[in-house]
């Protein structure tokens, strides 16, 4: 059975992660929205975590087609597309991800493929940074 969260080690240390998983993103043409350091966050709460921080990024092209149409907008709320990268106390980096091809499954239009599309492109980036 297929996994709704799909997580990964990655090959690299964690700061090595972020850059090179960064780096993937940006030559792919996906941008970079935001990036959340939920390790700070709750270092401001007086809570220890390990490093975690969540990229949130985003394709134009498929945004648009999705944005572009109003029965469709609902999908907004899955967007931008996410990725995690966090370490675990065995001193290693993952990297973890919604499995939106699993998501689209359930949606039998245009939408499924542009989900299935957008995984598949998320899944290349992260695969660039993978233990082999």
């Amino acid at each position: 059975m297929e996994q709704l969260f799909v997580e990964n080690k990655s090959k690299f240390d964690f700061g090595e992660t972020l850059t090179e998983l960064t780096r993937a993103i940006q030559e792919g043409g996906w941008r970079l929205v935001y990036m959340h350091d939920l390790q700070e966050t709750m270092a401001k709460n007086n809570k220890e975590v390990l490093p975690v921080k969540v990229l949130e990024l985003c394709s134009p092209s498929h945004a648009y087609s999705i944005l572009g149409k109003d029965e469709w907008r609902t999908f907004s709320s899955m967007m931008p597309c996410r990725i995690s990268i966090y370490k675990k106390s065995d001193g290693k980096t993952y990297v973890s991800q919604m499995n939106i091809e699993l998501l689209g499954s359930a949606i039998e239009n245009e939408m499924q493929e542009i989900m299935n599309l957008s995984y598949r492109e998320v899944q290349n980036f992260v695969s660039q940074i993978l233990e082999s």
